[in-house]
């Protein structure tokens, strides 16, 4: 096993203990991302130097005593919507070529101060207004989709090409590339992250979180996060906190809300075994499943568009009459659209919004967690645009992938995507956690439970090392995945 492959926590063990050095840990993550970049492009900038000059800081930091945390020597991405001072944030566009970050981002500075590394800047699809992220490629199959917008930091730590990473959700960002790529994606609650210096798509339904190979990573990350910034208008003015899940997996007495309408409507049957295998395991480990139905359902594609849409294009009002053929054309469609939006149409979209908050609030009164798929069908072709279902169906890729991640973006609830499987190609299937608003310390304990109980975390990318313990089944024949690319 190289330090690329490391956990975070057991990096930070490492680094703790003096058993591994942080320049170590960066270089072997630097010449892995050497080693996959050609083939995933997760990657819109690389700060190599820069990251080696501050390993070798971190390191004479904790030889003198000078320990920060968990996070200390850490290598991390950051996707291109988030500001860090002195790097490009161009939000994947060539509307924001040359545009350099006069500072950090509250998020970037948080980073910084708990010592963390930073490897560079992560692709998004454009101005992470999309669900594919045409340009990278998925880290076990390259000829499928990423997912998106935050498709190259789940693709980054799913390849071992950074240790975490951080990533923007708008309708699922974050949990739907997360999903793709086998990896651990958090959408915190809305507000409890703070937003400042991270270029905006939709600014009512916008949050940052982090990307993690395990869940125990994403309460480490979560942690250094979280926290008032008055910068940023939405942040909840509360103190940051410890979301370390802990090490039990005693569930005993939890209400786990598994939904009759709407998650497992349109869903691919390998995708809705996965995810009821997963709540049987949680019954196993004391949980009370509980049938519930999701409330408005049939406003939750119309109200997510309703109120993205004219967000978004308010804010390229100017570059698009300006520069419009600077941006890609899905992304240009879209924010011309947003043009022609009436204002009723978005202030319906307000007014349904409130009443879905006030409908899942009701909900989680009944039940502590509800248990769904984060995505309905595994990572589909580079080439496909629609998914077909058995009833005839044609669904857009985007639509299909947005469908289950948003009703968390449209009430501000937290969510999360864990790994819960792989179908018989050998992709991996994500279970996604909804709880009430400022409950994510219950759904990374609910997470990690869950996580404690499956086989140990698959190897990153195509094929499997050859020490792997039990392949796959429907996977590729073991291969060592350092050289699998």
């Amino acid at each position: 096993m190289q330090p690329s492959d490391l956990s975070l926590a057991a990096a930070a063990e490492a680094i703790r203990t003096r058993t591994l050095s942080p320049v170590e840990l960066v270089d072997s993550v630097l010449a892995r991302i050497e080693q996959v970049e050609p083939r995933l492009k997760a990657y819109v900038t690389v700060t190599a130097d820069a990251a080696r000059r501050a390993a070798r800081t971190a390191g004479d930091e904790i030889a003198a005593g000078h320990y920060r945390g968990p996070l200390h020597g850490i290598p991390m991405g950051l996707k291109d919507m988030i500001d860090a001072e002195g790097t490009a944030t161009s939000a994947s566009s060539q509307v924001r070529a040359g545009h350099v970050a006069a500072a950090d981002s509250t998020v970037a500075a948080r980073m910084a101060a708990a010592g963390a590394v930073l490897l560079g800047k992560t692709h998004t699809h454009e101005f992470a207004y999309g669900l594919t992220t045409p340009q990278t490629h998925n880290a076990w199959d390259p000829d499928r989709v990423a997912g998106g917008s935050s498709g190259g930091s789940a693709v980054a730590v799913a390849a071992g090409a950074a240790t975490f990473a951080l990533g923007t959700d708008t309708g699922g960002s974050i949990r739907v590339p997360a999903a793709l790529n086998g990896v651990v994606g958090l959408k915190p609650t809305y507000g409890l992250v703070p937003r400042h210096g991270v270029t905006s798509l939709s600014w009512s339904l916008d949050h940052v979180g982090p990307l993690t190979r395990t869940v125990e990573d994403a309460g480490l990350v979560l942690s250094a996060l979280a926290g008032h910034d008055p910068r940023d208008p939405a942040s909840l003015d509360m103190p940051a906190g410890d979301y370390r899940p802990g090490d039990g997996t005693d569930l005993t007495g939890l209400r786990v809300g598994v939904p009759r309408t709407y998650y497992f409507d349109h869903v691919d049957p390998e995708v809705e075994a996965a995810v009821r295998q997963a709540v049987e395991q949680l019954r196993s480990l004391g949980a009370h499943p509980v049938e519930v139905d999701i409330p408005m359902t049939r406003y939750v594609q119309a109200t997510q568009w309703g109120l993205m849409v004219p967000e978004a294009t308010a804010y390229h009002e100017r570059t698009l009459r300006a520069v419009p053929d600077l941006y890609q054309a899905d992304v240009r469609i879209l924010l011309e659209a947003g043009e022609l939006m009436p204002a009723g149409d978005y202030l319906r979209a307000q007014r349904s919004r409130t009443l879905m908050q006030q409908e899942w609030a009701r909900l989680l009164e009944e039940v502590d967690v509800v248990a769904a798929p984060t995505v309905p069908v595994t990572a589909v072709k580079a080439d496909e645009e629609t998914v077909t279902w058995p009833d005839g169906t044609v669904e857009a890729v985007s639509d299909a992938y947005v469908r289950l991640s948003a009703p968390a973006n449209i009430t501000g609830v937290p969510a999360l995507s864990v790994p819960a499987g792989h179908d018989a190609a050998g992709l991996p299937i994500g279970l996604q956690l909804l709880a009430r608003p400022l409950a994510e310390r219950l759904l990374l304990r609910v997470g990690h439970a869950y996580e404690q109980t499956r086989p140990a975390r698959v190897p990153y990318g195509p094929g499997l090392p050859c020490d792997s313990a039990a392949p796959v089944p429907g996977a590729r024949a073991c291969t060592d995945a350092r050289n699998s690319l």
